[in-house]
């Protein structure tokens, strides 16, 4: 099994998971047990998203294609000249 992503939340790694099986690779959360085994004090680094050796490149593209890493400044900003909706 190798390592394709390391999830800060459950989301995120059930996101790559899901992305990975339409794309035909067999994918496996590890460490989802694990959350609630600290009670109140959150734990980091434990969710990890593996696939078998043979599919770690294709998997490792489908993963670097779904841009986790990068957080958008969100639906509007300021300065935008068209903002779009904007909140009641």
């Amino acid at each position: 099994m190798q390592l394709v992503y390391q999830a800060d939340n459950l989301f995120d790694a059930h996101l790559v998971k899901h992305a990975l099986e339409a794309a035909g690779i067999p994918a496996f959360v590890f460490g989802e047990s694990l959350l609630g085994g600290m009670g109140e004090l959150p734990l980091f680094g434990v969710l990890r998203v593996c696939v078998p050796d043979a599919a770690q490149a294709p998997a490792d593209a489908i993963v670097a294609a779904l841009d986790l890493g990068n957080v958008s400044a969100g639906p509007i900003v300021d300065g935008d000249p068209e903002p779009g909706m904007l909140p009641a």
